[in-house]
């Protein structure tokens, strides 16, 4: 039996979090943690190692979701998708400029959630392969 892909949650809205992660270990993922700032993500990330981290582009504290993406994908090459209630076209630039598997825009539909990591997961072993 193949391991449940571990996701790692950056959300700063508790709600949120809580719904994105009732989603994915309803659909076989395994949450392995959830965290609210750009630090902890980084922290968590070096830690853990998830397979894929989906990562929210506006945070609490000093570093944005995109900072911490960055930072994260240089060190570890972990795939990350980005989540945001913001699509506006600088934001998605900006997003653009990291290595992006993905995006999806707030509020989000379970399929649409599941389908992206998913397909980030795909990606990254064509990548690495």
């Amino acid at each position: 039996m193949m391991k449940a892909p571990k996701v790692l949650i950056v959300e700063d809205e508790a709600i949120i979090a809580t719904d994105i992660q009732y989603i994915l270990e309803n659909s076989g993922f395994h949450v392995s943690d959830i965290v609210s700032t750009g630090e902890e993500s980084i922290e968590r990330a070096s830690r853990m190692l998830p397979d894929v981290i989906l990562m929210d582009i506006k945070l609490k504290g000093k570093i944005d979701g995109i900072s911490a993406a960055e930072h994260i994908y240089k060190q570890f090459r972990i795939p990350i998708v980005y989540i945001s209630a913001y699509g506006d076209e600088r934001t998605i630039k900006k997003f653009q400029s990291v290595k992006c598997y993905g995006f999806l825009n707030k509020p989000f539909e379970e399929n649409e959630l599941k389908t992206v990591i998913e397909a980030a997961l795909i990606k990254n072993r064509r990548l690495n392969n």
